[in-house]
């Protein structure tokens, strides 16, 4: 049986308590193995380990040198692509074909493409005039934010993590990382990987547990932690915004969403289902920037219906390492049975279920497994709960409109600000109908299409702060103005 263990100043260690919990398979709810739940003891060491490597050889290592190393480390992932893979896979369901098309090589990319960024971006510098006719020059220098606490999710395990371990390490901080408890492999398995390429022990730890009461909240709360990044529920990231408060430390939220497609009668209908398809039932639908609200132009709406239908029919479950399997189930048995409390109130509500609404029968082998179906419905009130309360699974809602300002308003009509998707050939009211959207992402004829140097973040109660490109660098290090005179 495999065990994870807690990765400190680069050496897996047990919990002192000799508390863990199991992780189990989503496919068919084998045990995997036994995880260690991190204590205060665990959470100290760690974050005393990551202070240490400030001033030790990390903080000593020249930005090439750094940039050098973790550069090492994309292409060690990459070398080991299959262990990722596998790991990833037998944590989350997820088919391979997937992983191995986004997870693993993008969490491989977060690595170098945050290098590039920082060793290619300039600092500001500004001519000062002073009364006495000498002047004074103005210098801006980036300096490491110091121990960043990474609180990453369940749903792209690896993808998300390195998303900000990689900004965070190649601008010379520290971190200390608590996954989802759902999900330990591959960040545990990526302490191998950072022992084998040379990175000084201490600046890449992992603690593992849950959040209240546990490895989450003894992290947060913690002293000697000088920023937090987080991706996950709105109603946690309150909570750790609370937490950050003592001692005014800087955070990252990306929290949830309740993201809107909207879908014009002039937009190429297959182009726009294929779209809408994958943003709404991709990863089982847990994705932070699916589409769980699709509005659709009166004189395209049966259309629409019609081919969604065929298309969702057409998804086959099965096992990770099935070739023919595009669909996967959800991440556990509870977070399945949150989902199907929102198919029973879809109805209860008053929608028509236009396909699923249930759990699919995976014959004896799988059964036990979180599988769930894809489902559609239609027919409810803009203020039903499900079209308004974040889901996170394989569903959505399709409802007409009839003008242009409708549209942008039902789009809108949300505490929620995340993505959204707009399907149309017009390129005037596509500029014009994305600046009125209120969300961090406005994809226009296209979904998940991502440059890593663009901004990332949600607006509202969908996050706060931008990641990705130079805007990681605004909150992965200190901006120091050192101003000379002349």
């Amino acid at each position: 049986m495999q065990e994870f263990k807690h990765f400190i100043n680069g050496v897996y260690i047990g919990s002192q308590s000799g508390k863990t919990f199991e992780n189990r398979s989503p496919v068919d709810n084998s045990l995997i193995g036994l995880v260690h739940e991190a204590g205060r003891e665990e959470v100290d060491a760690a974050v005393a380990a990551a202070r240490a490597a400030l001033s030790g050889p990390w903080g000593r290592l020249t930005q090439a040198a750094r940039i050098e190393l973790l550069n090492k480390v994309a292409a060690r992932i990459n070398e080991r692509f299959d262990e990722f893979l596998e790991a990833e896979c037998r944590d989350t369901g997820k088919p391979h074909k997937m992983a191995a098309h986004i997870d693993i090589p993008r969490g491989a990319a977060n690595f170098k493409a945050f290098s590039e960024t920082l060793a290619n971006h300039p600092t500001e510098a500004f001519r000062l005039d002073t009364p006495d006719g000498a002047g004074a020059l103005n210098i801006g220098q980036r300096t490491p934010k110091g121990v960043i606490a990474v609180i990453s999710p369940w749903n792209l395990p690896l993808l998300l993590m390195t998303w900000k371990v990689g900004p965070a390490l190649a601008c010379g901080n520290t971190v200390v990382v608590k996954p989802s408890e759902e999900t330990p492999a591959t960040t545990t398995l990526l302490g191998d990987v950072m022992n084998e390429c040379g990175v000084p022990p201490g600046v890449f730890n992992v603690v593992h547990g849950f959040g209240p009461d546990s490895a989450g909240a003894f992290l947060t709360a913690h002293p000697g932690i000088d920023a937090i990044t987080f991706t996950g529920e709105t109603r946690t990231g309150e909570i750790i915004m609370q937490a950050a408060s003592v001692g005014l430390r800087n955070i990252s939220l990306e929290c949830g969403g309740k993201n809107p497609a909207i879908v014009f009668a002039d937009c190429d209908l297959e182009k726009a289902v294929e779209g809408s398809m994958r943003s709404a039932f991709v990863n089982c639908g847990q994705v932070c920037l699916g589409t769980e609200r699709i509005y659709v132009e009166r004189p395209l709406f049966d259309a629409f219906l019609r081919r969604m239908k065929e298309e969702t029919a057409k998804l086959k479950p099965g096992r990770p390492d099935d070739p023919e399997a595009n669909f996967g189930p959800l991440v556990s048995l509870e977070h399945r049975e949150k989902v199907l409390s929102y198919y029973r109130l879809a109805e209860e509500e008053g929608a028509t279920v236009e396909i699923g609404g249930g759990v699919p029968d995976m014959g004896a082998a799988l059964n036990e497994g979180a599988w769930i179906s894809p489902t559609i419905w239609t027919g409810l009130s803009d203020d039903a709960r499900v079209v308004r309360e974040e889901i996170f699974g394989p569903c959505c809602h399709i409802r007409p409109f009839d003008s242009e300002e409708e549209a942008v308003a039902l789009a809108n009509d949300t505490r929620y600000g995340m993505a959204a998707a707009i399907w149309t050939e017009n390129s005037s009211r596509a500029i014009r109908v994305a600046e009125q959207i209120e969300a961090g992402i406005v994809w226009v004829n296209s979904w998940f299409l991502r440059d890593l140097r663009t901004a990332f973040g949600g607006a509202k109660q969908s996050g706060i702060g931008r990641e990705g490109g130079v805007h990681g660098l605004e909150f992965y290090t200190e901006l120091k103005n050192i101003c000379i005179k002349m």
